[in-house]
């Protein structure tokens, strides 16, 4: 049974209780009572200007709390019905705080604890508005009722506390007294006002997000330390009530995230075309690994309409969802124009075009578009994009492709033109790749980057050996990434296309 000063000693030690985490915050409220000395508050159930505490000073009613301490240690009286009850409201709040979801119904179930416990004729939780304004969350009188939320209170009084952060209770003795609290004390009558802060959270800083208030009219009433102690404990767990469904919505919504994510990197999985098996003239291999979940770069193979072979790499800024939109909506529109219209600079214009319409201002994406022919020709169209490979079996030369317009999205006018087409002889490769190839970096000298001179030494190496395109392209990314270290900065996509010898 708990009761007197020792029954503090049969709770849980910190962290102990089956309330897990939480049941500290209620511990320190539990202190041996000592003997009150003249000039200590009052004991709960005993009014002011008792015996054994001072009467309040006239025309003074506000009193405040006295700092965090002196509000939140003195509810157990000593008298152990009384304690046992305090106690069992606490514990009770302690509980459902702990597993409860619905903030409404235990903002209702802590506001008609309060009035109960202190014996006032109604109660508000009133929240901070945007505009520093008051707006009150819940109001419920002594009966368990609803109040409307633009009932009158105090503003004077919550105002006070909600700037200076300390607990105030207040007595009205007078009508001065009532007017001095403020016009809303005096036309109401009222004659006892309480009000405690809602603590923020450790990571929070700043004012309190609240306050916790209770009232009333009855000339008999005085709240007394004792009630504003257990005023301050019960606030503290609707702060905490406050944090935990903050915590349960953060955890949702990350757990959705996570998902749409999931289903993001999915989807653009299933959007990486399969490698073709069925060319006669070209031996053509691809390759991405995002960074994010979802990527910003693609490749993808398409038939045009005569027949033939169109490779495209694509890299739009940044990673994750908004790009991979983007890329989404640009690979859709190429394959759909690339097999009806034969003019690649005709198509890249018009998908051009289409997204300058559609994207944010500083988002682009830049593109590569070759479209390869069964005599060996190359024709390609350069969208702001790292410029390509070409590896010579003839000679063991490593050639550029030259830059053409700006990326996609940029200039809504722009007209977009093929190079002049340059011819591939058998054992030539192709080679497009995104930055995150060129820009893998070394961890322990993050300055030294694989670059274009990494792609051309892996490329030259492995072409010579007279590697298929899958091999070339393995040796290149193999490279890059034991540079790397495995990390992986940026997305990371690259096609490698190496015509076939004759016969």
């Amino acid at each position: 049974m708990l009761g007197g000063a020792g029954a503090a000693k049969e709770f849980p030690s910190r962290g102990e209780g089956r309330w897990g985490l939480r049941l500290h915050s209620v511990s320190m409220f539990f202190r041996r009572k000592k003997k009150e000395a003249p000039g200590e508050a009052p004991r709960h159930g005993e009014a002011p200007g008792s015996p054994t505490t001072p009467a309040p000073a006239p025309h003074a009613p506000l009193e405040s709390g006295g700092g965090p301490g002196s509000a939140t240690t003195q509810f157990l009286t000593g008298e152990a019905g009384k304690d046992r009850r305090t106690v069992q409201v606490l514990l009770e709040t302690i509980a459902r705080v702990s597993r409860s979801r619905d903030l409404e119904s235990l903002f209702a179930y802590v506001v008609d604890s309060s009035i109960r416990i202190a014996g006032a004729e109604r109660g508000l939780l009133i929240l901070r508005g945007p505009d520093d304004e008051l707006e009150v969350r819940t109001g419920r009188d002594r009966d368990g009722n609803t109040i409307p939320t633009d009932v009158r209170f105090s503003t004077s009084v919550a105002r006070k506390v909600l700037e200076e952060g300390q607990p105030v209770r207040a007595t009205v003795h007078s009508e001065s007294e009532a007017l001095e609290l403020g016009k809303s004390v005096y036309d109401l009558k009222l004659r006892a006002v309480m009000c405690v802060p809602l603590s923020l959270s450790e990571e929070e800083k700043g004012a309190p997000r609240g306050v916790l208030y209770v009232d009333s009219r009855a000339a008999s009433r005085n709240f007394t330390q004792a009630d504003l102690a257990l005023f301050a404990a019960l606030a503290q767990q609707i702060s905490i009530a406050m944090d935990n469904a903050r915590l349960h919505l953060d955890s949702i919504e990350k757990v959705r995230l996570e998902q749409s994510l999931e289903l993001a990197s999915a989807i653009q999985r299933d959007l990486m075309p399969a490698v073709p098996t069925d060319l006669s003239t070209w031996d053509v291999h691809g390759w991405y690994r995002p960074a994010d979940e979802a990527a910003g770069d693609f490749y993808d193979f398409v038939r045009t309409r005569d027949g033939r072979l169109a490779i495209v790499v694509g890299d739009a800024t940044g990673h994750g969802i908004g790009p991979a939109l983007i890329t989404a909506t640009t690979q859709g529109s190429l394959r759909s124009l690339l097999r009806v219209i034969a003019d690649p600079g005709e198509v890249v214009t018009l998908v051009n075009q289409d997204l300058t319409e559609r994207v944010e201002d500083g988002r682009f994406l830049t593109l590569f578009l070759a479209v390869l022919g069964e005599d060996g020709t190359l024709h390609g169209i350069n969208a702001g994009h790292a410029l390509p490979f070409v590896w010579r079996a003839a000679t063991g030369d490593v050639e550029t492709i030259g830059r053409g317009g700006p990326a996609l999205g940029m200039v809504s006018d722009e007209v977009y033109v093929a190079h002049e087409p340059m011819h591939l002889d058998p054992g030539d490769v192709l080679v497009i790749y995104t930055d995150g190839i060129s820009e893998a970096r070394d961890p322990d000298r993050p300055e030294e980057l694989f670059g274009e001179d990494g792609i051309r030494r892996a490329l030259a190496a492995a072409a010579a050996e007279e590697e298929g395109a899958e091999g070339i392209l393995k040796c290149i990314v193999g490279e890059a990434l034991r540079m790397s270290a495995g990390a992986r900065e940026d997305d990371m996509t690259i096609v490698v296309a190496r015509r076939k010898a004759e016969g």
